[in-house]
């Protein structure tokens, strides 16, 4: 199908628009963006700059997408955003490009992020991450798949969240959260396992005991990290996919996996 094009809309000369595509009142395309067959941008939506924006994605009213780094590092040069399909930006959202030349701030598929919510430059987003609103990710955050993050939280610079895990509401993260937990407070600590979104993702009791046994092991037995990681290494399940995601993500930490209550 024709795309659909407001005649109010800005639609600047190098920028790629697909089939299908809406585009509403007052909305500003720019720069060398590449738009997705499927995709909205409602009225008053911005995406501009080195951005590609997949397929099937929504762009919200005064949403901005690829606009400039909060770095002041920046010196110039093209780095861009790439945005995977079935996005969903809401209202005054904000996502940033990456701060050097030839860098890029990544979103995968079917993430839905709220209004008013941030995500800076540098950033490495999955699969199915909720943000909810007016949180925010400081630069170089890495987001695994499956991560639901709540009402106005914050995450540090550098901080990974892993799969699976979720981030409680106005949470202060500055520490790695390793996957398939509940990190919450100021600052965050590591509070129990996401049983709920466990299930809901498909997890089976096994899998989900496996996972409080890793939890217990880490933050309730009184192990330091290093006496704790060794003691998962050497369990007769160690080799299981939980165990081995969990392993895998303390062993690439580099500020430091977040301590438990």
């Amino acid at each position: 199908m024709a795309s659909q094009i407001h005649p109010t809309a800005i639609i600047e000369p190098k920028v790629q628009v697909g089939a299908d595509v809406t585009i509403g009142a007052y909305a500003y395309v720019g720069g060398t963006a590449v738009i997705g067959d499927g995709t909205v941008i409602h009225h008053h939506g911005t995406v501009e700059g080195n951005t590609i924006l997949g397929r099937q994605c929504e762009v919200f009213p005064y949403a901005a997408i690829g606009t400039k780094t909060h770095d002041l590092k920046f010196k110039g040069g093209n780095p861009g955003v790439r945005i995977g399909d079935r996005n969903v930006f809401r209202e005054y959202v904000t996502v940033h490009f990456a701060t050097k030349d030839g860098a890029f701030t990544v979103l995968g598929n079917d993430n839905v992020i709220l209004a008013y919510s941030h995500i800076a430059h540098d950033c490495v987003i999955g699969d199915h991450l909720v943000m909810s609103s007016q949180a925010a990710l400081a630069g170089h955050v890495v987001i695994e798949d499956h991560v639901n993050i709540g009402w106005g939280a914050g995450v540090h610079q550098f901080c990974r969240v892993g799969a699976h895990a979720m981030l409680g509401a106005l949470s202060k993260v500055v520490q790695d959260v390793p996957p398939f937990l509940i990190a919450d407070g100021n600052p965050a600590v590591i509070r129990s396992i996401n049983k709920v979104g466990l299930e809901r993702s498909g997890f089976t009791p096994e899998q989900v005991e496996r996972i409080k046994l890793i939890h217990r092991t880490l933050f309730r037995e009184g192990l330091n990290r290093g006496q704790a990681i060794e003691k998962l290494q050497k369990h007769p399940q160690a080799a299981s996919e939980e165990f081995q995601r969990v392993l895998s993500f303390a062993a690439a930490s580099e500020r430091g996996l977040m301590p438990g209550r």
